[in-house]
């Protein structure tokens, strides 16, 4: 029997800033803004958003939500929503306020130039402009500005840097909802890594499982920053995305244990949930590793090994996809123990 905890899930920005964007039309067409709203997600569920607060001026109304990310370990947990509506010349126009990023850099789904608010938080907020302004008589010709106090330091912690996003952070969110410890969201973030990429005509990129190995492989190759994929654990979710999306040359960094469960055909590198075959590194060594705890105490104890974990990760990936690939081994120090290529 399984008593773990079940984790709480939680709300996206774009979901938040929905149910702001509808708090504040309350306010700017009805007179009041009100205390919690409904807001219809994509998938049909109705979730009720306490407004934080709201005020009313001369032909604005704004409204605040908190976001809630549930059990996620989300930057923007915690973080306030603004919402702030006012006329516009013609339907509904968006805004990046304080802390919310602009787009400058092609291969997003958000021209450049946009508010970093992508297109299903837009259908969103499009969607409550028109209900609105069919309750309360009006016209659906709405300025929509959207802010995150303090999102431009947060922003920071995201990728929203290297995809060309300045400025702060995006406003997010398919489903409207934040499942905690989704690997989704990373994955879909290394899709957007490839498309900016192809998009600034970039023939080179690299994907590393962590920081060490990404300083070491972009220095190696003098890389920019938007040619480095925040890989991770999910080669292959970089790999397949690759097939389909080819870039000519693919540079893999990493640690020598997972990068050895990529050689051995794993394809997600988190200990949880794939582990290295010692029998194959044994193999692959020639003599006797299944007694070594970890693939370091295997290349420590035969230093040529570090050679092999290269060669058959290379070749793990060569089986995908179809580009020049060199594959970067380093330790934990941050030295290359080898470089196959």
């Amino acid at each position: 029997m399984n008593d773990a905890p079940k984790l709480r899930r939680g709300w996206t920005t774009g979901a938040c800033a929905t149910a702001a964007a509808k708090a504040a039309l309350a306010g700017l067409w009805g007179g009041a803004v009100p205390r919690e709203v409904e807001i219809v997600l994509p998938r049909g569920e109705r979730p009720v958003f306490a407004v934080a607060e709201g005020r009313i001026g001369d032909g604005w109304a704004e409204a605040a939500v908190i976001k809630d990310a549930g059990d996620d370990p989300d930057v923007t947990h915690g973080a306030t929503i603004v919402v702030r509506v006012a006329a516009s010349d013609g339907g509904v126009v968006f805004r990046a306020g304080e802390g919310v990023g602009t787009v400058t850099k092609p291969g997003l789904p958000i021209a450049v130039g946009e508010p970093a608010i992508n297109p299903v938080p837009r259908a969103m907020l499009d969607e409550v402009v028109a209900e609105a302004a069919a309750q309360y008589g009006q016209r659906p010709d709405i300025e929509i500005t959207v802010s995150v106090p303090g999102g431009a330091v947060l922003a920071a912690k995201t990728w929203n840097p290297r995809l060309g996003i300045e400025g702060g952070l995006s406003i997010l969110g398919t489903t409207g909802i934040v499942r905690p410890f989704s690997c989704a969201a990373w994955i879909a973030s290394i899709h957007r890594g490839i498309d900016v990429a192809a998009a600034s005509g970039l023939t080179h990129v690299a994907g590393c499982t962590g920081a060490t190995s990404e300083r070491v492989v972009q220095a190696l190759h003098g890389l920019p920053d938007h040619a480095m994929l925040d890989m991770g654990d999910f080669a292959g979710g970089m790999l397949k995305y690759l097939r389909r999306h080819p870039i000519a040359r693919v540079t893999i960094g990493g640690g020598v244990g997972k990068l050895a469960k990529l050689g051995q055909g794993a394809m997600d590198l988190h200990s949880g949930r794939s582990q290295a075959d010692f029998a194959r590194l044994s193999d692959w060594a020639g003599t006797d590793l299944t007694d070594c705890n970890t693939v370091l105490e295997a290349v420590t104890r035969v230093p040529a090994l570090a050679e092999k974990v290269g060669t058959e990760a290379r070749r793990a990936a060569l089986g995908i996809i179809d580009a020049e690939v060199d594959v970067v081994v380093i330790d934990r120090a941050g030295d290359v123990m080898a470089h196959a290529r």
